[in-house]
C-alpha cells in the first residue's frame, strides 16, 4: 500500500493545481485580474496553504493561467517576422492580436498592465513591440505601410480595443474581427476604396453593466 502513496500525492498535487488554475480562469474572467487569492482557493475548493504552495504569489499564478494565450502570442510574433511579405506579416500580426486579445479579456489585461513584477509579461510586451517596429519598418520600405506609423500605434490600437471588453463573448469576437479590418486599412498607405473586407453583420452589442454603473 505504501507502495502507491507516492504516486497518489503526486496525483492528488496535479489535481489540485488543475482546479485552481480553472478556477482562476473562472475567477479572473467574472471580477479581473483584481480578484482575491482567498476567492480563487474557495472556488478551486482548496485550502490558501495549498494555493500559495502551488503558486507563491499572484504573479505566479496569473503567469501560468495565462501561459497558453502567451505562447500563442509569441508564436505570432515569430510567425509575422518569418513572413516574406513584410505588409501581410504585419496585418497578420494585428489580426492575431485582436484575436487573442476578443478570446481572453483578462489576458489582454495581464498583457496591458504594469506590474511591478511581471517581468514575463513586460518581457511578451516589448517582445511584441519590437516586431512591430521590424515589421513597421520592411513594410514602409515596400510602401505598403504607411510613412506616419509608429509603434506607439499599437499601444493606441490595444486601448481602443479594449473597449470591447464588457461585451458578451461572441459580439466581442464579431467587432474584433472588424476592428481589426478598419485598422488595418488606417495604417495602409494607399487605403483601398471602401469598406475593408465584408465581414457577417456584427451582432448587437449590450453592454454587460447598466448604464448607470460607473
Amino acid at each position: 500500500m505504501t507502495q502507491h502513496l507516492p504516486q497518489t500525492v503526486r496525483s492528488d498535487a496535479r489535481d489540485n493545481r488543475a482546479r485552481i488554475l480553472d478556477a482562476a480562469r473562472a475567477v479572473f474572467g467574472e471580477e479581473g485580474l483584481s480578484a482575491p487569492m482567498r476567492k480563487i482557493a474557495r472556488h478551486a475548493g482548496v485550502g490558501p496553504a495549498t494555493l500559495y504552495r502551488h503558486f507563491p504569489t499572484k504573479q505566479a499564478l496569473i503567469a501560468q493561467t495565462f501561459a497558453e494565450q502567451r505562447r500563442a502570442c509569441q508564436a505570432a510574433v515569430r510567425d509575422s517576422l518569418a513572413d516574406p511579405d513584410p505588409w501581410h506579416g504585419f496585418r497578420i500580426l494585428i489580426e492575431r492580436i485582436c484575436e487573442l486579445h476578443a478570446h481572453s479579456r483578462e489576458f489582454a489585461d495581464a498583457f496591458m498592465t504594469a506590474f511591478p513584477e511581471a517581468m514575463d509579461f513586460a518581457a511578451d510586451r516589448e517582445q511584441t513591440l519590437r516586431a512591430v517596429g521590424e515589421l513597421a519598418r520592411r513594410a514602409q520600405e515596400t510602401g505598403q505601410l504607411r510613412p506616419g506609423f509608429i509603434v506607439d500605434d499599437l499601444i493606441l490600437m490595444l486601448m481602443a480595443h479594449q473597449g470591447l471588453q464588457g461585451t458578451p463573448r461572441a459580439a466581442r469576437v464579431t467587432a474584433s474581427r472588424r476592428f481589426a479590418a478598419y485598422v488595418i486599412e488606417a495604417f495602409r498607405a494607399a487605403p483601398e476604396t471602401g469598406a475593408p473586407t465584408p465581414l457577417p453583420p456584427a451582432p448587437r452589442l449590450q453592454p454587460t453593466h447598466s448604464p448607470s454603473t460607473p
